[in-house]
């Protein structure tokens, strides 16, 4: 049993009387069988706090003593409860460490449960920061491998030489550098799950290797001659639509299709607004904690505020926004000024597809080159210099009403030099867009 203890100031009205009492609220927090419960104990000045401690102990002892059921239900215990109760639906889920009771999150619940019963391929599809990463270790942990080990893997973090070793391992001399035997994530998560995060970073030189893990479960390491079988379960994520990226040529269809087994779409935050007030709850919480804060008010027009922006970072983007609050609060109250610029209005829109999907910057780029090789002519030689200088005019000049116009702070945001930015200016004609 662990015990954590708060004192928090403040004051108690006297039995039919209107003064008060001074007290201080004895925030407690108790971990009995792995269940954290909060309570707070009115105490006085002059009381014993241990006195009241204890006697909360005993009672709360005695009721689960007198609960014939069992403190913990094989459900909570696997991470995954089902949330029955008058005022819920009988079709309502949750899982542990997952904020959100929105319609969007109670499908994907579904089937995170149906799926972890199996050992069938998932593929995980949502923008970044909609929260993949703990779907894939719901998914572990709620299934019959939850006793074994969970891998992860950030596929776009690596070059295709070394996630090719840290994949599949490598053996002595077999590359400059491998000084000894390595073991790789698809041999460490034997008997467990491997998660691979950013999926579409992988070359298609690296994704025919993957496919033989994917319908074989063995491989070789690098270097080696040894067929090396494997019982892993594999979880796959994207941020990015993968039978786009086939049509494209940049992943291979086999590969997708042994991925897309069971695939589940996490719903970006704007398509869940309703979960945006528990998760800011949630997240203050989490910082008042870690930094032993007491930001506990919400005021309403924060909320507003939160509920019409867009989230072009979902969830990750709203936690560092709230962590920030924690931080950079005065007092007790998370205000609308502790919110940043681009929250309030004051940052562009982003660009979207005719569908309504965020475009990444790299879509943005081939949209742009594409459409430079239709509106201008390649016989000219000169196409790189003319795209080149299309989008540093449009870079700066955005840049520049960014910053009010001035210079000194544009140059900061460009990285460059402010007499380069100047001259950048009078090259590209810009000058004369401000004079105009």
């Amino acid at each position: 049993m662990l015990l954590k203890r708060q004192r928090i100031p403040a004051v108690l009205p006297k039995n039919n009387s209107t003064s008060v009492i001074p007290v201080f609220l004895d925030v407690v927090t108790i971990n009995l069988a792995d269940r954290p419960s909060c309570i707070r104990i009115p105490t006085s000045r002059t009381a014993s706090f241990e006195a009241s401690l204890l006697l909360f102990i005993l009672e709360i002892l005695l009721k689960v003593m007198a609960t014939p059921e069992p403190y913990e239900s094989s459900k909570e215990s696997s991470g995954f409860n089902d949330r029955t109760s008058a005022a819920s639906s009988p079709d309502s889920f949750s899982i542990d460490g997952i904020i959100g009771t929105s319609q969007a999150m109670q499908q994907v619940y579904q089937l995170t449960d149906q799926v972890a019963k199996s050992d069938a391929s998932v593929l995980l599809l949502g923008e970044t920061g909609t929260g993949k990463e703990l779907i894939a270790n719901a998914i572990h942990q709620i299934s019959r491998r939850h006793n074994g080990p969970f891998v992860k893997v950030n596929c776009g973090a690596l070059s295709e030489g070394l996630l090719e070793s840290e994949l599949f391992g490598h053996v002595k001399g077999s590359f400059t550098g491998a000084v000894s035997n390595r073991t790789g994530r698809f041999e460490a998560a034997h008997s467990g799950t491997i998660f691979l995060d950013e999926i579409n970073s992988t070359t298609l030189q690296l994704q025919v290797k993957l496919l033989r893990v994917l319908q074989e479960r063995e491989f070789e390491r690098v270097g080696d001659t040894q067929t090396i079988s494997i019982d892993t379960r594999v979880i796959a994520a994207s941020n990015r639509d993968l039978m786009d990226e086939v049509r494209e040529g940049r992943f291979r269809e086999d590969v997708y299709w042994r991925l897309n087994v069971v695939p589940i779409e996490i719903p970006p935050l704007r398509d869940r607004r309703e979960d945006i007030r528990e998760l800011v709850t949630f997240f203050l919480n989490q910082y008042n904690e870690a930094y032993d804060r007491y930001v506990v008010h919400v005021s309403q027009n924060v909320l507003d505020t939160l509920q019409q922006y867009h989230w072009p970072g979902n969830v990750r983007e709203l936690q560092n926004y709230v962590e920030r609050a924690v931080v950079m609060a005065t007092g007790d109250e998370f205000t609308r000024e502790l919110l940043p610029p681009s929250v309030l209005g004051n940052a562009p829109e982003p660009v979207r597809a005719r569908g309504g999907k965020t475009l990444e910057l790299t879509d943005i780029n081939s949209m742009l080159v594409k459409r430079g090789l239709q509106d201008l002519n390649p016989a000219d030689g000169n196409l790189h210099a003319k795209l080149v200088e299309s989008l540093e005019r449009e870079l700066i000049h955005q840049v520049l009403i960014a910053c009010g116009g001035t210079q000194t702070k544009a140059a900061a945001m460009l990285g460059i030099n402010r007499n380069t930015l100047h001259k950048k200016i009078r090259e590209l004609e810009l000058d004369k867009d401000e004079s105009a």
